[in-house]
């Protein structure tokens, strides 16, 4: 079987590493995939954005179906023009992309079908949105309601940063078009948690738990990023919350996209808040998490595969999907300057060493004169397994020691929390 893997980061190398273990796959493409995806893949110097050449591709090569990493493809409509021509593809049609390309759709339609998330406002006009603020206390949270890389929340502590927040998103458009419409919300105390979905319209399956680290220092301060590291099983993520989930999250998000008509055959990636009152859902992603995919993939026991083919084929009831007890944990090492301004072409040294209980993952790496080199803001992930989260932690930073590069950024408290 033929599969090609729509991305370059550290989700679609796990996602390639995963899919290279069933002896269903024959061949894997990777467009445009990175260094560390071409030792398992064959990567093809595609952009994610050009769905035509994308889909010109995939027939040339005979592809047997695709699935889509990153979130822009989806909200332009790749699904929609592979199905046309009859490729398979896992991920949603443009019309259920529309619930993580519209931070104001999601909160519509979760209000509508009465999922818990918190107090909001829509707002596209600077001075109405100072008004709106005056509803709020601090900290308070803006949102660019289109896509910004994971770096269009703001998390506001007073009055001046939410200004200034405000000019940046919809006068100064420091996200662009993402940033024409803007939703505010109050800022919700608790624990954050990630749970990834296998979807096909009409089953719903959780995968396990995990917990993202969004800030880019240590005890979350600073900037959000796309994401510094994250360990799975999330402490919080009791049997008793999971239920709740199910039941007042999973089963009313299912029952909409049933009723909006979307053509969801793909991963739903639910941000939740696990408040003092009940979990509520911070934010709908549709496609796997960056980390997050990163110690999710590696407990699953299955065949990613066959659980692929099922969804497709609406038939994930009848998938008994299996997962291991092993605890991950991955540390993201990040370019000096990032989320801000970075430099990119840096040397990387160490990644010939013997990683022991760990693999890394390129995120954000490019092949220069035979050198591996910086290329993006988030350049590698680390991820470890144990038995244990403590174990697993010592895995992870036992071999992030292992690997430089100047500038290199890392936190040293994933999984502390």
């Amino acid at each position: 079987m033929k599969v090609l893997v729509i991305g370059s980061g550290g989700r679609e190398h796990t996602l390639v590493w995963k899919l290279s273990q069933s002896p269903l796959v024959t061949e894997i493409f990777c467009a445009p995939g990175n260094p560390g995806i071409a030792n398992l893949a064959k990567c093809v110097d595609i952009e994610v954005e050009n769905i035509e050449k994308l889909v010109e591709f995939s027939r040339e090569m005979k592809i047997e179906f695709a699935i889509v990493g990153p979130e822009a493809p989806l909200v332009l409509g790749i699904v929609d023009a592979f199905r046309k021509v009859g490729i398979k593809i896992i991920g949603p049609s443009k019309h259920a992309a529309r619930l993580e390309g519209s931070k104001s759709f999601s909160k519509d339609f979760m209000m509508k079908y009465g999922i818990s998330t918190a107090k909001y406002n829509e707002v596209d006009n600077y001075d109405e949105a100072i008004k709106v603020l005056e509803n709020y206390s601090y900290p308070v949270v803006i949102k660019a309601d289109g896509l910004a890389s994971g770096k269009g929340v703001l998390i506001c502590e007073n009055r001046e940063e939410a200004i200034n927040g405000l000019t940046d998103i919809l006068k100064t458009k420091v996200f662009g078009s993402a940033g024409d419409k803007v939703v505010i919300e109050e800022f919700l105390e608790g624990i954050e948690t990630s749970i990834l979905c296998f979807v096909d319209g009409k089953t719903i399956v959780p995968m396990v738990s995990c917990q993202d680290h969004k800030r880019i220092f240590d005890g979350d301060k600073g900037p959000n990023t796309g994401g510094m590291g994250t360990y799975s099983p999330n402490y919080v993520y009791t049997e008793e919350i999971s239920k709740i989930v199910d039941e007042d999250i999973l089963k009313p998000t299912l029952k909409g996209i049933q009723e909006e008509n979307m053509d969801y055959r793909g991963i739903l990636f639910i941000g939740l808040m696990i408040t003092k009152e009940c979990p509520k859902v911070l934010e709908y992603n549709c496609r796997f998490g960056d980390p997050e995919t990163q110690v999710v993939l590696p407990r699953l026991d299955s065949d990613l595969v066959e659980i692929f083919l099922a969804m497709l084929d609406y038939k994930l009831s009848e998938m008994n999907i299996k997962w291991n007890d092993k605890a991950a944990v991955c540390v993201v090492l990040a370019s000096g300057g990032y989320p801000g301004d970075y430099e990119k072409g840096i040397p990387i040294y160490g990644l010939e060493n013997k990683i022991d209980n760990a693999i890394v993952f390129h995120s954000g790496t490019k092949m220069l004169d035979g050198e591996i080199v910086t290329n993006g803001g988030r350049v590698l992930g680390v991820t470890a397994w144990g038995d244990d989260i403590e174990t697993a932690r010592k895995n992870a930073y036992y071999n992030v020691e292992k690997i430089n590069f100047v500038g290199k950024t890392y936190r040293t408290d994933i999984a502390t929390r």
